[in-house]
C-alpha cells in the first residue's frame, strides 16, 4: 500500500529523513514471502497459481487485475475504515464497490463446505445469482436453499415462481424460505446458518440499486458481517 510508505511530514523540525527505501524494501519482501507460501500451498492443494507483487493503492490494483479474471476472491480481514478514507472505508468494501467482476468473500474461519443459500429478490442481480447458484449447485452437488424476503405475501409467491423456473434445471433439491418480518440481510445470515450452508449466493444489487458505484445495502450489509462466505454476483 502506498500510504504504508509514504514519508510524513516532519513539520520543520528537522529530524533525521525518513528511510522510505528500507520501509519499501520491507513491504516488497513481506509480499514476495505471503507470495512463496500461498504458491507452495496451491500447488499442495493440485492447482496452478501466478503469483504477482506490486504496489499503488491495493482496491484500484485489485480491481485493475481482476478485469481479466471470472471471479475476484477476498478475505473479509484487514486494517478497516480507520485507514482509509472515503464512504465506507475497508480495502474489501472499496473493491466490491469498483470491480464490475462477481467477488467472493470469504470471512475468519468459514468453511465452504455446505448448502448454498441463494437470496432472491426479483432484481435483475438476483437473477445473475440464481444462474450462479445453479451452476455451482450442479457441480458440487450441493442442496439450494432459495430465501425470498417480501412484506407482500403475494409478492413472495410472485419470486419463488420466478427463481423456480431458473433452478428448473437443478439435479440437487431445492428448499424455499420466505420472511417478512425484521431486517431482510439478518434474516438471510439466519437462514443460511439454520441450513447449514456454506455459501451464501445473491446479486450485488438489490431492487433499490441507486447507481453502479454503490452495492446493494442489503449486500453490503451481509458482506460485511455474514459469518459464512458471501459470493455477490454479478
Amino acid at each position: 500500500e502506498d500510504r504504508d510508505v509514504r514519508p510524513p511530514n516532519d513539520g520543520g523540525l528537522g529530524v533525521q529523513g525518513f528511510p522510505e527505501g528500507e520501509v519499501t524494501g520491507y513491504y516488497a519482501s513481506r509480499a514476495e514471502a505471503a507470495a512463496r507460501r500461498l504458491a507452495a500451498r496451491a500447488r499442495g492443494e493440485g492447482s496452478e497459481l501466478v503469483c504477482e507483487t506490486t504496489h499503488g493503492s491495493a482496491d484500484d490494483v485489485i480491481v485493475a487485475r481482476g478485469r481479466a479474471a471470472d471471479l475476484a476472491v477476498l478475505g473479509r480481514v484487514g486494517k478497516g475504515a480507520a485507514s482509509r478514507v472515503g464512504l465506507v472505508g475497508s480495502t474489501l468494501d472499496a473493491v466490491l464497490r469498483k470491480t464490475s467482476r462477481s467477488a467472493l468473500v470469504v470471512p475468519p474461519g468459514a468453511s465452504l463446505g455446505g448448502a448454498i443459500l441463494l437470496g432472491f429478490d426479483g432484481s435483475p442481480g438476483s437473477r445473475i445469482a440464481a444462474r450462479t447458484a445453479v451452476e455451482l449447485a450442479n457441480r458440487l452437488g450441493e442442496a439450494v436453499h432459495v430465501f425470498v424476503d417480501s412484506k407482500d405475501k403475494g409478492r413472495a409467491i410472485a419470486r419463488f415462481e420466478e427463481v423456480r423456473q431458473i433452478v428448473v434445471g437443478l439435479a440437487v433439491p431445492v428448499r424455499e424460505t420466505s420472511s417478512t418480518l425484521g431486517r431482510p440481510d439478518v434474516k438471510l445470515v439466519d437462514t443460511a446458518k439454520e441450513a447449514g450452508a456454506g455459501l451464501i449466493v445473491m446479486g450485488a444489487y438489490g431492487r433499490n440499486r441507486i447507481t453502479d458505484f454503490f452495492l446493494g445495502s442489503n449486500a453490503a450489509a451481509v458482506a460485511r458481517n455474514s459469518p459464512i462466505a458471501v459470493l455477490l454476483a454479478r
